[in-house]
């Protein structure tokens, strides 16, 4: 079979472009403290989207319908334990970790992540996104991940979050080890500064 002209020419220039960016690479230095380039976030957004395959990206979510104040609670703690290292309760991606990762954690307010569809959004939790730090999340065998679809409802909620919001996940946010030793230290030390002899308020963590 003839190959056309046309793809020759593209595989070509798709060889040197690799080239040239390893070769710029290696002079540059290894290194995800630099931004990504304006054309790498253009070609990892295009590429991201052909590799969502089309009856995906259509999908509908099946909680849109039943997005009650509760389901959004729910999603909002789901989302404060398992997703705000990388990109912060408010979506912002303005965390230790995500801001430093390659691609760089992307503002889910945004337009960029805001007009993907809920198919293309729930692909992309539910499968992650090779050479970046998105994992895949959920059961692999499953034929529907709820919490994942709810996770779409939430993030499509994050331009309009308040403060209290906010703030309320701030109790549902995973602590380190430092963190568990100052509370343990906390616990342990006696109540001399409190009359009463009760202990403080615990924090409650999802």
């Amino acid at each position: 079979m003839k190959i056309p002209k046309a793809v020759l020419w593209l595989v070509l220039g798709v060889v040197f472009a690799a080239i040239a960016y390893g070769t710029l690479l290696i002079r540059r230095g290894i290194s995800a403290r630099r931004e990504p380039s304006a054309m790498e976030t253009a070609v990892a957004r295009a590429v991201r989207h052909m590799a969502i395959p089309k009856i995906e990206r259509e999908e509908e979510n099946p909680w849109a319908t039943v997005a009650t104040p509760e389901v959004l609670k729910d999603a909002r703690e789901h989302f404060a334990d398992h997703c705000s290292q990388c990109h912060a309760n408010d979506g912002s991606g303005k965390t230790e970790m995500g801001q430093y990762l390659y691609p760089r954690a992307p503002d889910m307010r945004l337009p960029p992540t805001q007009n993907l569809t809920d198919g293309e959004l729930y692909y992309i939790i539910r499968n992650g996104v090779p050479l970046t730090g998105m994992p895949a999340w959920g059961e692999p065998n499953t034929p529907q991940d709820d919490d994942s679809w709810q996770l779409v409802l939430f993030i499509r909620h994050l331009p309009k979050l308040t403060a209290e919001e906010i703030k309320d996940m701030e109790h549902y946010n995973p602590i380190g080890e430092m963190e568990r030793e100052e509370e343990k230290e906390h616990e342990e030390a006696p109540n001399s500064g409190n009359p009463a002899g009760k202990s403080a308020p615990e924090h409650h963590h999802h």
